[in-house]
């Protein structure tokens, strides 16, 4: 029988009202949440990697960017709304409902007889996936001390760095040896192992009392943030006519949330959160951490096969080394964080996201692979630390009836952060090109082609090299200015909180 740990006193007094989990099966409730964030976390690489083959089944090349934003749309929306319905409903009803929604759109998926249908059961499985990870992350929450939440956290997180490196391999073997469609349906025995340790070893005692669900609130903030998002995600390709309705009906819609929500008894998105000094800092600190994720994950393999010339591989390479020393410190910032404090092990993220940025903006051909490694695995460190941080301390500052929602706050605004990174670093490479190669998209895509790229004339190739070098010069400049935007907010969480120490009155 494992021994259940004491609470400490400030832990204790925020769980008198809480529903508990038997301490003796946390270890398995644990496990299921290590599984169904793993089974998150791969599902984007692993259908990346399947993709060329997917649309060569399936056609519709032009429709190939709604496979990926239609599940992150759906996905992003839904992540808030999720974390109140936990807040109101438990953990494991809200769980198990959005785990079944991801396993149905995902065993639809590989059913879809054409590109149309499986961009809607991929918008299926992002309405799901809204669910699994923030409240995997809740439940650890719930189920640990402040103290042992670094380490668990840490675990969780690790568990990106782990699925990064396993997706492509795992894709690359599905799609060569069996069929695409299992890419989908290997989800389907992971998600139902999690489900069913959730549903036999997390034990909760719910109060049943009336409960008011915010109906209204939670179309304003799906009909704001859902439309917000599309004109991120996918504002290259829109109209301009398009593009500006979506964000006039955002904003519209997310200023009627916040005018409504102040007059809700149970308000779908507390707003009074936004008062908690770690809540604003976590969740900005996560959105600035989404955009540099971004820098390196979107574009830094278009500079090493375009600027410098090498394979898929090398990209590969440098992308891996991210994973790797993100897992690595995810781990490393959970001890860090017991023995110091919140404050110095987001400071030490942020030195390294400086650092790695840094490496980047000084990138050159000249300098090689390694230094293109090396910035990347100095990013993943700054990650590691970063995000294993604003996550333990934004669920230790808030009580077991908002833990769901402050979660999944932190958690949708990295979303929104990597979609504003991707869309603002996008604009700035191509705005880059068409000032320094105007009318040459088709030459830049050849470039890019290991086998096209040969028939080109070395000249051109310089010339285009060198442009895109430039462009992305300066996302990596934004980056590095990014990294000092998350220095400053480690450095405004209070000197002595940490998982140990609340913070001083006043």
């Amino acid at each position: 029988m494992e021994r259940p740990l004491p609470r400490l006193p400030a832990e204790a007094r925020a769980a008198r009202s809480a529903p508990a989990a038997l301490p003796t099966r946390r270890s398995y409730a644990l496990a299921a949440c290590l599984i169904a964030t793993f089974m998150a976390a791969v599902e984007n690489t692993i259908v990346a990697t399947a993709m060329p083959t997917i649309v060569a089944d399936l056609g519709g090349f032009q429709l190939f960017s709604w496979v990926f934003a239609a599940y992150l749309l759906t996905q992003g929306v839904s992540i808030p709304i999720y974390g109140r319905l936990a807040d109101i409903f438990g953990r494991k009803r809200v769980f198990i409902a959005g785990a079944a929604l991801f396993l149905l759109g995902s065993t639809l998926c590989g059913f879809a007889w054409g590109m149309v249908p499986l961009i809607l059961f991929r918008a299926l499985q992002g309405l799901g996936a809204g669910a699994v990870q923030p409240i995997a992350y809740t439940i650890a929450g719930d189920l640990y001390t402040p103290a042992e939440r670094a380490r668990v956290q840490g675990l969780l997180s690790g568990t990106f760095g782990v699925a990064a490196v396993i997706g492509p391999a795992l894709g690359a073997f599905l799609v060569e040896h069996v069929s695409w469609s299992v890419v989908f349906w290997i989800n389907l025995p992971i998600g139902v192992a999690a489900m069913a340790m959730i549903a036999l070893f997390l034990n909760e005692r719910l109060e049943h009392h009336r409960r008011q669900i915010d109906y209204l609130g939670a179309l304003l903030l799906m009909l704001g943030a859902g439309s917000l998002m599309l004109a991120l995600v996918q504002g290259v390709s829109l109209d301009a006519a398009v593009l500006a309705g979506a964000l006039g009906i955002g904003l519209a819609a997310l200023a009627a949330l916040a005018y409504y929500e102040r007059r809700v008894t149970e308000p779908m998105l507390p707003l009074r959160l936004w008062r908690n000094r770690i809540i604003v800092v976590g969740s900005f600190g996560g959105f600035s951490m989404g955009a540099i994720t971004m820098a390196v994950a979107a574009f830094l393999p278009t500079y090493v096969q375009a600027v410098m010339g090498l394979s898929a591989t090398a990209a590969g390479f440098t992308l891996g080394a991210m994973s790797v020393s993100w897992a690595l410190a995810s781990f490393a910032a959970g001890r860090v964080m017991v023995r110091t404090s919140y404050r110095l092990t987001a400071v030490v993220g942020a030195l390294g996201l400086i650092l790695g940025t840094a490496a980047l903006i000084m990138l050159t051909p000249q300098r090689g692979l390694l230094w293109a490694g090396a910035g990347s695995l100095l990013v993943g460190i700054g990650m590691g630390f970063c995000n294993t941080t604003y996550i333990v301390s934004v669920q230790a500052s808030v009580s077991w009836q908002e833990r769901g929602v402050a979660t999944s706050a932190n958690m949708f605004m990295r979303m929104v952060g990597q979609a504003l990174g991707t869309a603002l670093f996008g604009a700035v490479l191509n705005l880059g090109l068409a000032r320094a190669v105007p009318g040459m998209a088709d030459a830049v895509n050849r470039l890019l082609d290991p086998v096209e790229r040969q028939g080109l004339d070395p000249q051109l190739i310089r010339r285009l090299s060198a442009a895109i070098a430039g462009s992305l010069h300066e996302v990596y400049l934004i980056a590095g200015a990014l990294a000092l935007v998350t220095l400053a907010l480690g450095l405004s969480l209070p000197p002595l909180l940490s998982p140990l120490r609340k913070a001083p009155e006043g």
